[in-house]
């Protein structure tokens, strides 16, 4: 999709601040972080979210991604949180399946996205 944000980033259209790249995702750090550490996993193809018929590469991908990103924050020792909103009632605000890497503080276990 051309005027997708999302698209752009993995493109390397937009700069970034990349933690991790592969042929079918890029993880990249979130602009208004949530908690201390706050990546962004995006599969390079456009995927509307989860529900959008992604392939199984792509959902391994996107877990292996997951998997270096806190290996490369610390926070595979720590513990962390993975997100994915999902259409807007599920507070999705870019329709590009992205997954939320969060960690780097004890996170309250009743709140969403790091809060």
């Amino acid at each position: 999709m051309s005027d997708c944000i999302f698209c752009k980033i993995a493109n390397h259209e937009i700069p970034s601040d990349y933690v991790y790249e592969d042929d079918l995702v890029v993880a990249f750090k979130d602009l208004n972080p949530l908690s201390p550490v706050h990546v962004l996993v995006v599969p390079k193809k456009h995927y509307d979210n989860i529900t959008d018929n992604v392939p199984a590469e792509t959902l391994a991908a996107i877990a292996h991604a997951i998997e270096v990103v806190a290996q490369k924050t610390g926070i595979d020792k720590t513990g962390f949180r993975c997100i994915t909103n999902t259409g807007d009632d599920g507070g999705q605000s870019v329709h590009h399946l992205h997954v939320h890497v969060l960690g780097g503080r004890k996170l309250n276990p009743t709140a969403g996205e790091g809060e």
